[in-house]
């Protein structure tokens, strides 16, 4: 059996997984906890939920590999969790060390974005591709690249934070940064987004779908933006029209500097193509440079939803494998 944890801002889900006859991971039974503890107590709960789960396995298929694939930045190296600006109070866990001794069990740390390059490198939509950047573009904005055949991770395990980069002087917060790719192309942002539009909207006179009165700007989210959108709020679309730009600029970047053939998004695109890819190919099609634009396709994730847990999974085979 093979045991992963996906650590996430909002969510965190405990998986047990086997592989089938072609030796791909598969979900055989998972549970989804709430991020609302802090970080110790998280943990403790998330191993109490592991132990029981696996109590059902263990007499017939013991326990061969742990992977933790969790929001950077962190050290895949020393096994700890740095800070995440998604994880509030996150900071030096040693997540490795903890995992491994409670389950006695060699255990994997990746940067979220990085574990899903490598699910849907060898299982999802990059199968058989070289050159590939996966963006996780959910809770935060994050890449994991995948080059010459193989995950780059940078001198510091810093490479791919590219929710770091600036693409705009002002702008929503994200990354501890304003105007930044996360800032304008995460769930957080979109709220932002959201909210910024809600208040000058209402603030004249003009009614808002996803957010009838000031009191409720708190309470916009990505999902209840998009919502609005596919039900042609004008408002909403804008927001996603802001969004789409956005991350047309930010994939030029990329498509100029690393001349990838396939760029995979993650998460809300997923869910929000149709909102998105129009203005975004645009936005590409007038900053990259036309010969490598031309060459790199542009799809969601093909793991979909279950992408975090396939990631999980992933590099607890890997840990399984030696």
């Amino acid at each position: 059996m093979l045991l992963g944890f996906d650590i996430g801002g909002t969510k965190c889900a405990v998986v047990i997984g086997r592989l089938d006859e072609d030796g791909k991971p598969v979900i055989e039974e998972k549970q989804v906890l709430p991020t609302d503890k802090p970080a110790y107590e998280m943990i403790a709960q998330l191993f109490s939920v592991a132990e029981v789960m696996l109590f059902k396995y263990n007499a017939t298929a013991p326990l061969e590999g742990i992977g933790i694939s969790c929001g950077g930045p962190l050290s895949s190296k020393n096994g700890t969790i740095l800070s995440p600006p998604n994880l509030p109070g996150w900071d030096n866990i040693p997540i490795v060390e903890l995992t491994e001794k409670r389950f006695g069990i060699r255990t994997i740390l990746q940067n979220d974005a990085n574990a899903c390059a490598v699910a849907e490198w060898k299982y999802g939509a990059g199968k058989g591709v070289n050159n590939m950047i996966f963006l996780t573009f959910g809770t935060g904005m994050g890449a994991g690249l995948i080059l010459d055949g193989r995950l780059y991770t940078g001198i510091s395990d810093l490479a791919g934070e590219v929710g770091h980069l600036r693409l705009s002087a002002t702008g929503p917060v994200g990354f501890g940064k304003a105007g930044s790719f996360e800032g304008y192309c995460s769930g957080g942002g979109i709220a932002q987004l959201g909210q910024i539009k809600a208040r000058e909207k209402l603030q004249m006179g003009i009614p808002v779908t996803f957010c009838t009165s000031l009191e409720q700007l708190g309470n916009i989210t990505a999902k209840s933006v998009a919502e609005a959108a596919f039900q042609q709020d004008e408002t909403a679309l804008e927001v996603y029209h802001i969004c789409a730009q956005h991350l047309g600029k930010g994939l030029a970047l990329l498509i100029d500097v690393l001349n990838p053939e396939l760029i995979v998004l993650g998460s809300i695109y997923g869910r929000a193509q149709s909102l998105l890819e129009p203005v975004m190919q645009e936005v590409i099609r007038k900053e990259a440079l036309q010969s490598s634009a031309r060459v790199c396709r542009i799809v969601p994730a093909g793991l979909g939803e279950g992408i975090g847990d396939m990631a999980a999974l992933s590099l607890a085979l890997l840990s399984a494998e030696g």
